[in-house]
């Protein structure tokens, strides 16, 4: 197997490190009920999906 020759500088490993975000998730307004929802993903409070009734919801 492949092994790296050198080791890593510290400032090439902090480097790589840096982009290791967290973003905050995206939310869409359901169309329906006008709730925050995630994107393509069924309305948690109304059930609808792209214009229609996907999910029964009590």
């Amino acid at each position: 197997m492949p092994v790296p020759k050198r080791k890593k500088s510290r400032s090439n490993t902090r480097h790589r490190a840096s982009q290791w975000k967290a973003n905050p998730p995206t939310y869409a307004e359901c169309p329906q009920c006008h709730q925050a929802k995630l994107p393509h993903v069924v309305c948690g409070n109304c059930g609808y999906y792209a214009g229609r009734q996907a999910v029964e919801v009590e």
